[in-house]
């Protein structure tokens, strides 16, 4: 294996498969002594509604309700820009 100049490598299948890492699997990196231990991230509480959830949230009924919003406004809401 080597790391690319983006410091990435690629977890060989039968290691993916026999840890469950999945395509957009969560990990966390740990330095043991000169080992480094790759595992599946945590859960995490969750504080509030995502990115995307805010934008479903906004938008649900806009052709009766939210009519007044303008493009970039849609745009801003979509990109998270606050």
């Amino acid at each position: 294996m080597r790391v690319t100049s983006k410091g990435q490598v690629t977890i060989p299948k039968d290691i993916r498969d026999s840890a469950g890492f999945k395509p957009g699997s969560e990990v966390e990196f740990r330095v043991d002594g000169d080992s480094i231990i790759v595992e599946r991230a945590k859960r995490r509480a969750r504080s509030g509604m995502s990115r995307g959830e805010k934008a479903v949230a906004a938008l649900r009924g806009t052709r009766t309700r939210n009519i007044e919003m303008s493009t970039d406004e849609i745009m801003k809401l979509l990109r998270g820009d606050d």
